[in-house]
């Protein structure tokens, strides 16, 4: 009987900056932006969007309100011309990311991330990046977009692949709470 040989531990790479910064795969568009709370003993108040941060310079068109129950997936989506701008206000959520423009230098980049009410973020998905989401908690989670055209009924700027596919290189977990391999 053969028997494997004995795996060699590898030290893993740190995935922050001294300062709290993500370091690890970026894609080119993709901006982060972290959402502090202002707490009192009467509650919190947390600034969604401001023109004065210089985050998103396209103008507010529209404002809507998404959950999702435990466990649920919401991919893959992706808007030729519309950015989304994405922000994370409840439960838990990992987003799943991938490049697909060729004229970008992150094309295929697939970049993956959890927020939460305690990892509050505004995100901006640039067009033409394929994005999607899964509650990962176990209560509802519920994000607002602020995306930079109208919803237009008569022609939607939404396309659609399934949740498995052979594009994009990433599985969701099957269930809430699930954990994904950790990405160096």
């Amino acid at each position: 009987m053969s028997t494997l040989p004995e795996p060699t531990p590898r030290q893993r790479s740190s995935t922050a900056t001294p300062q709290g910064e993500w370091k690890i795969l970026a894609i080119e568009g993709l901006e982060f932006r972290r959402l502090a709370p202002l707490e009192d003993e009467r509650g919190e108040l947390t600034e969604i969007f401001r023109t004065d941060w210089g985050f998103s310079p396209a103008p507010v068109v529209q404002v809507y309100r998404v959950t999702l129950r435990p466990g649920v997936i919401k991919a893959w989506n992706l808007h030729k011309s519309q950015d989304d701008r994405i922000a994370v206000m409840e439960g838990t959520l990992r987003w799943g990311f991938y490049d697909t423009r060729p004229e970008s230098p992150t094309c295929h980049q697939l970049v993956v991330r959890t927020f939460s009410e305690r990892n509050r973020h505004l995100f901006t998905i640039p067009a033409g990046v394929w994005h999607g989401t899964q509650n990962v908690g176990t209560c509802d989670a519920a994000f607002i977009n602020l995306p930079t055209t109208l919803y237009d009924h008569a022609n939607p700027d939404k396309y659609f692949l399934p949740v498995e596919n052979a594009l994009i290189p990433f599985a969701f977990g099957p269930t809430p709470g699930a954990i994904a391999p950790h990405q160096d």
